[in-house]
């Protein structure tokens, strides 16, 4: 998907998704006088194109109703990331997930050091996450330094991940002996 079919057809003409045939039709008139290439001072060639692109879509029925349905569907995605990213438990369980992976490979690597990798499959069932979710956790790791692939294709922890592991469970003997003071 281009640059162009990602741009809010509803920005780009400056009105509401709700706005009626008459509105988009007094809009457009406005916006492509002033963005028309020939007039001085306002004129712009690339968003005078935008603006026609557009109105092509929005004044038309059957289009506009099919771009309103993939319009809505993005809005519903950017919302919901939205409130994904205000939600303070999602990056607690994050961050509980990325503990328990690195926790799992340690454990692992501890008892089978000359074999120690998990494939996605046993990582899944080991940690109760499903790939899709568990696919970001395994970036981020390995981005950190924390987990590498194997040349099997298995993961397993590095000693930086180990020295992670072993910082984050520290961690949680202090916060608990705090607790109980």
């Amino acid at each position: 998907m281009n640059h162009d079919q990602n741009r809010d057809l509803y920005e780009i003409l400056e009105i509401s998704p709700n706005a009626s045939q008459e509105t988009i039709e007094r809009v457009f008139r406005y916006l492509a006088q002033r963005y028309h290439p020939d007039r001085e001072g306002t004129g712009d060639a690339d968003r005078f194109d935008q603006i026609v692109k557009a109105y092509g879509t929005l004044k038309e029925p059957e289009k506009r109703a099919a771009y309103d349905s993939r319009h809505k569907t993005n809005s519903d995605y950017r919302w919901s990331l939205v409130e994904e990213a205000g939600d303070n438990d999602n990056f607690d369980k994050d961050r509980m997930l990325q503990e328990r992976v690195l926790s799992v490979l340690y454990t692992k690597r501890k008892r089978e050091a000359l074999e120690p990798g998990c494939g996605p499959i046993e990582l899944e069932r080991l940690t109760g996450c499903p790939h899709e979710m568990l696919d970001f956790h395994l970036w981020y790791l390995k981005e950190k330094g924390w987990i590498m692939r194997m040349e099997t294709g298995l993961v397993a922890i590095t000693a930086d991940g180990v020295d992670q592991a072993l910082q984050v469970r520290q961690r949680g003997r202090t916060q608990k002996l705090i607790a109980e003071e």
